[in-house]
């Protein structure tokens, strides 16, 4: 299952960086690509299409697990681990938006607006979030979790992608750290999600 989710995603991504090309070629040019680049120094490391990519699709990823929290945590009633687990997703991922905002500038990259595009990478519809807005006490939590799990599976596939193919050290960090993180969250929601069936 996640080698096809992955590939899905890779396709998706590829599909993306076609659309960016036209700037990302235009900003990676602009470059000064005489200096031997260090590994370890993002500073003199430039990015290439798909930490571009990544950056740009990531953003509205993030921005939508953001919103589905805050959606969330609009309902009075939920219980203390649930609501920890959504705090802990805006804390976590709002810092990530700017970052990733911060290198797109950086590299020369203009935001751009993927609304409606269906990347196959756990977006959730705008009648997925209407149903989260409506609904309440446990059948909140439980639309909540089984929406964010297939959110966090799809920024994790997409975190593999750039982990393989990106170039800029801190962007296959942060990659790394959304794999690592997410993967933790997932396995912690399928659990809360079972003991919310059991009871």
């Amino acid at each position: 299952m996640r080698t096809a989710r992955t590939i899905l995603i890779t396709a998706a991504a590829a599909a993306t960086a076609l659309a960016l090309a036209g700037c990302a070629d235009t900003a990676m040019s602009g470059m000064d690509h005489g200096a031997e680049p260090s590994a370890s120094d993002p500073a003199t490391t430039a990015a290439n299409g798909a930490d571009v990519t990544f950056a740009t699709m990531m953003i509205p990823h993030h921005e939508q697990a953001v919103e589905m929290s805050e959606l969330l945590l609009d309902e009075p009633e939920l219980s203390v681990a649930v609501r920890e687990l959504a705090e802990g997703v805006m804390a976590a991922q709002q810092p990530e938006i700017d970052q990733l905002r911060d290198w797109l500038a950086e590299w020369g990259q203009e935001e751009v607006d993927m609304g409606g595009m269906d990347h196959g990478d756990g977006m959730m519809s705008d009648d997925d979030l209407a149903a989260l807005e409506s609904a309440t006490g446990a059948d909140a939590e439980r639309l909540y979790l089984e929406q964010m799990i297939v959110h966090h599976e799809g920024a994790v596939a997409m975190a593999e992608v750039e982990i393989a193919e990106g170039e800029y050290p801190d962007a296959i960090a942060m990659a790394e750290r959304i794999v690592a993180t997410q993967s933790d969250e997932i396995a912690l929601m399928q659990a809360l999600l079972g003991a919310t069936s059991r009871g």
